[in-house]
């Protein structure tokens, strides 16, 4: 068997990304990730979804124990979607990323994590009790205290806030490899 360096491992990773459906790719180091505390606070006021999911605040890990698991962590793939019109697909971020995870762990990576975007989308009514859906269910970066803002910037992507529901959004995930 071949070993790869982790640069061409990357660089595949980027590659499958993008035959799966992401719009956008790129390897950031982990440490480039930025919590803050803050976000949570936007998920629960400002976020109809707050409580309602097992990804969502506040069953998704506190801004303060995200930057532990981070520490575990030495690269990332960031990974844009842009929506198609006329309506956007929310699980095809999560599909992605996902699927990604598991190809990244079967290339031998096997503690890759996936973070999606918004809220999961596998069911009308969350089970508060128990996910049916723990091999799909990721949580949003956004729930985690990531400030997906600061760094899509930091990563070199354009990222602007909308200012009308007409307005196109790009979406972000985020897959954790050590």
């Amino acid at each position: 068997m071949m070993i790869l360096s982790m640069e061409e491992d990357l660089n595949r990773f980027c590659q499958l990304a993008l035959k799966f459906g992401a719009s956008g790719a790129k390897p950031i180091k982990a440490e480039d990730i930025i919590v803050g505390n803050w976000v949570r606070l936007k998920c629960q006021y400002g976020c109809g979804g707050y409580g309602k999911r097992l990804t969502c605040p506040p069953y998704s890990p506190m801004p303060k124990e995200f930057k532990k698991v981070l520490k575990g962590y030495e690269w990332a793939i960031l990974l844009r979607f842009e929506p198609k019109e006329p309506e956007y697909d929310w699980k095809s971020p999560h599909e992605v990323v996902v699927k990604l995870e598991r190809e990244v762990f079967l290339s031998g990576y096997y503690s890759a994590f996936g973070l999606a975007c918004g809220p999961c989308p596998y069911c009308d009514e969350c089970n508060l009790k128990e996910c049916v859906h723990p091999d799909l269910a990721r949580p949003s970066m956004e729930a985690c205290g990531i400030d997906v803002y600061a760094t899509v910037r930091r990563a070199g992507f354009n990222l602007r806030v909308l200012k009308s529901r007409y307005e196109k959004p790009t979406y972000f995930s985020l897959l954790l490899i050590r």
